[in-house]
């Protein structure tokens, strides 16, 4: 993925942090200034993705786990 690096084009490791909800910690990284990069995605029986920028450009991903997820 094109947004998984830097300005130089070279591949950066992506810190990502669990969630209690995706839906609202999405929320709150917009409500702060930074955005969605990639939107919720589905990784079945394991949870849910989602990678986001900060205010200063680096990327993060938000994991919320659920085992039921289909």
């Amino acid at each position: 993925m094109d947004i998984l690096c830097n300005e130089d084009s070279q591949p950066r490791t992506v810190s990502s942090i669990q969630v209690s909800a995706i839906e609202e910690y999405t929320g709150k990284v917009e409500q702060h200034g930074g955005q969605v990069v990639v939107p919720k995605m589905k990784i079945p029986t394991v949870g849910y993705v989602a990678y986001c920028k900060d205010t200063e450009g680096n990327i993060f991903g938000i994991y919320q786990p659920d085992h039921s997820a289909q």
